[in-house]
């Protein structure tokens, strides 16, 4: 079976491969309640996907892999240079201080990715706020002077200083997405930060994402939001800095993108 499948991507363009794939992974179903989906979901809380992400942060950390993105290790970093940017931006403002709320940061990926350019400034404290077995593995293998974890957005809050919170392929994956950002609002952060988040055209809309084996096996809810829907809740409070494309695309029609938010 492992020679016909060596076989095929030898014969067969890049293209095909990733056109016959998506019928097998990838976002299906426009369901009517993110409880339809979960049914037929394995949820994100698996011991697999912490086991698979624990191992790859720690090659990262360790030197021995230049770059991890949902588990996945790369032999070269793929940067989102609008995020890092818009870190540096900040900093910038700040004086060089860069304190960061990193909601759903899973063991420190962005971390780690811009960790060579952000390093240098004055001070740098980057806080995870995630489920609280990421938690609980963070503080074991990864938590020093300047990376933390913590179980909740008040948690974090209450302990540090605080002044952009990021969210990064997270909010997709939150049941009730808006509830989440009315916390936020409600914290008067000076940034909001968005990186990797699914739009549509139509009214938002609820899939089941069906992830690659080689990733690892699973599959969950995802929201994609309608666009103009999102931008105008924020639109009363914030000011879009910035909105960019993101590196993500999906298997439906749809768009990626990243925002920055000054509060007014």
């Amino acid at each position: 079976m492992n020679n016909i499948k060596k076989l095929i991507k030898q014969i067969l363009p890049q293209f095909f491969i990733g056109y016959f794939t998506s019928f097998f992974y990838g976002w299906k179903g426009n369901y009517s309640s993110w409880d339809k989906a979960r049914e037929k979901s394995t949820g994100y809380d698996s011991g697999i996907i912490l086991k698979k992400v624990k191992e790859s942060c720690l090659n990262v950390r360790d030197g021995l892999a230049v770059y991890e993105r949902d588990s996945v290790l790369f032999d070269q970093a793929e940067y989102s240079y609008p995020i890092l940017s818009s870190l540096l931006w900040i900093a910038a403002q700040n004086k060089g201080v860069l304190n960061v709320l990193d909601f759903g940061g899973a063991l420190g990926s962005t971390y780690f990715q811009n960790k060579k350019f952000i390093q240098n400034l004055i001070s740098v404290k980057w806080c995870i706020v995630e489920q609280p077995n990421f938690v609980k593995t963070g503080k074991e293998c990864f938590e020093d002077d300047n990376l933390k974890f913590y179980f909740s957005i008040d948690e974090c809050l209450n302990n540090e200083k605080v002044d952009v919170i990021l969210l990064s392929s997270v909010l997709q994956y939150i049941e009730k997405p808006y509830e989440l950002l009315d916390k936020i609002k409600s914290t008067h952060l000076k940034y909001i930060l968005f990186d990797r988040t699914p739009f549509v055209n139509t009214e938002d809309r609820i899939t089941i994402q069906k992830v690659h084996p080689k990733i690892y096996k699973a599959k969950y809810p995802c929201w994609f939001f309608n666009k103009q829907k999102f931008l105008s809740y924020f639109e009363d409070d914030y000011e879009l800095i910035h909105q960019f494309n993101a590196l993500d695309h999906a298997n439906i029609k749809s768009e990626f993108k990243g925002f920055l938010f000054q509060k007014l």
